[in-house]
């Protein structure tokens, strides 16, 4: 799945132009909308949606947590690539492509692409962005995501820091690749509770944090399967992915468990569980 460099660096290629996406969509108006699998639209209903954004233009584009909000002339056109998605611009005679469930035609000529395999992406057109984004955690990169807030928040949960941070209402942008480098940077177990952190500890989470996802931003983030592209950070990793590699602190087999169901990958050695800590994990976060 796209996480918060792989959005972010998609939002930039839209916004910028003439590169791997096609040109800017920015000043772009929308004819008309194909809904290919109108199971895409999740709110309004799909007429609706096909009706709000037709004639509107792209004034804008900007990104919360893992969305692209796309700034109208009228309220807002928000995309979660989800597992599977991408968006091109195309010119209108390029080759259809059956994973494109939802295109938007443009006035000008061209087309901004959905293409999504697993059909898990979803599109909103809402008055207000806050109707959709409102309950998402903060920016981990923004000024005031500070290692203080960040230990502020920790305290007050009691839950395993894996599932902790891949919630998105506790930090918006965070997924499974991020995570698993942040917490190896920071040294920490991914079951070690969030709540046990001394002041170090969470500083160090808060650094381990916003270097995973600067390198991540440096490197266009992660080109791991045939969803997202150009990026190249899947070739600087540490721990990730690379189960039976030796960690690149001490050497040790980087070890692959399952935390709330999703793979996850730590050094035992740098990564030392609490033990006493680990058994108070909840049996529903394993």
């Amino acid at each position: 799945m796209p996480e918060l460099p792989e959005v972010e660096t998609v939002v930039r290629q839209l916004r910028q132009g003439d590169g791997e996406r096609g040109a800017s969509v920015i000043g772009q108006t929308i004819a008309r909308v194909t809904l290919r699998w109108p199971g895409h639209v999740a709110r309004p209903s799909p007429r609706e949606f096909a009706r709000r954004v037709s004639g509107q233009t792209i004034t804008g584009l900007s990104r919360r947590g893992k969305y692209l909000i796309f700034h109208l002339t009228h309220g807002f056109l928000l995309i979660h690539l989800k597992m599977s998605g991408d968006l091109v611009v195309m010119g209108d005679h390029a080759p259809r492509d059956k994973h494109a469930h939802t295109v938007f035609h443009f006035r000008a000529g061209g087309q901004l692409r959905f293409t999504d395999t697993r059909k898990f992406g979803r599109v909103y057109w809402v008055e207000h962005a806050q109707e959709v984004v409102g309950a998402l955690g903060p920016e981990p990169l923004e000024p005031g995501f500070t290692a203080r807030r960040l230990g502020e928040m920790l305290k007050a949960r009691h839950r395993a820091l894996k599932p902790l941070l891949l919630d998105q209402t506790f930090i918006a942008g965070l997924g499974n690749i991020y995570t698993d480098e942040a917490l190896n940077r920071a040294r920490l177990h991914p079951l070690r509770r969030s709540d046990t952190l001394g002041p170090q500890e969470v500083r160090a989470l808060w650094r381990g944090i916003r270097q995973a996802l600067q390198s991540g931003l440096r490197h266009n983030g992660a080109s791991i399967d045939w969803v997202y592209r150009g990026g190249d950070f899947q070739n600087h990793f540490r721990v990730y992915d690379r189960a039976d590699h030796p960690c690149v602190n001490c050497g040790t087999p980087i070890r692959r468990t399952v935390v709330g169901q999703r793979g996850t990958y730590y050094c035992p050695q740098c990564q030392k569980p609490a033990t006493s800590l680990a058994k108070k994990v909840k049996e529903s976060e394993l």
